[in-house]
Parts: structure tokens; C-alpha cells; sequence
């Protein structure tokens, strides 16, 4: 399980690196003259999000070897899929301009509360050694 989530660390981070430096550097170059700077706007918050959220994905797994055990890896199960929803629904409304995904964006933002809460608990579960 620490693995796992480990693994997912760095596959996150990875991505939210490469993809805040396409954002920063050539997405300006795909978006339309008229809805640049909203479009820039979504692709930066979705990385912010993304970045924030490869770091608790190792918070994560670290509670995991402090003894948290489930609660810890839910807590990085709900990060990823917030992750995917939250941050990916930005990226493809930036790189498209479809607002209909706007619908998911607040399902991930859950999923992403959800793992904070998931944090919270497995702090009550972390072994004292």
C-alpha cells in the first residue's frame, strides 16, 4: 500500500510539473485570442491543485508506515481520484473551452476534502513510536 501510494506521489508530481510548465509556457499558444486569459486561468488552478495534492499523496503514504493503515490509504485513494476529477476537468476545459465539465470539477474538490478528512482521522491512528 505504501508503495502504491509512493508511486503515485511521484507520478503525480511528475505530471503536475510538466503539465504547469506547458501551462506556463506553451498552452497560450493553443487557446484563442478571446478566452486566453479564463482558459490560463483554469489550466493554473487545476496544476496548483495537482502539485498540492502529489505532496499529500505522500503524506499519505508515510501514515500508511506510521501505522494509519486503511484510513491513510483511502485518505490517498480520494487525493488521486481528486486529482483526476478536479484538476483533469480544468485541464480539458482550459485545452477546449467545453464549461460543461464545470459539473465535475466540485465532485473532485470533494474527493479532495475527503482525503483531507481521511488525514485527519489517521492522525488518530498513527502509532506514538
Amino acid at each position: 500500500m505504501e508503495r502504491t501510494l509512493l508511486i503515485l506521489c511521484g507520478l503525480a508530481g511528475l505530471t503536475a510539473v510538466v503539465l504547469g510548465a506547458f501551462g506556463a509556457h506553451g498552452l497560450g499558444n493553443y487557446l484563442p485570442a478571446g478566452d486566453a486569459a479564463a482558459r490560463q486561468g483554469f489550466w493554473r488552478t487545476a496544476a496548483d491543485y495537482h502539485l498540492a495534492h502529489a505532496l499529500a499523496l505522500g503524506l499519505t503514504a508515510y501514515l500508511v508506515r506510521r501505522g494509519a493503515g486503511s484510513v491513510a490509504a483511502w485518505a490517498g485513494y480520494l487525493f488521486a481520484g481528486g486529482v483526476v476529477l478536479f484538476s483533469g476537468s480544468l485541464y480539458v476545459m482550459a485545452l477546449t473551452g467545453t464549461r460543461a465539465l464545470g459539473v465535475v470539477t466540485p465532485l473532485g474538490g470533494m474527493l479532495l476534502v475527503g482525503g483531507w478528512a481521511a488525514v485527519a482521522l489517521a492522525g488518530f491512528k498513527v502509532s506514538s513510536r
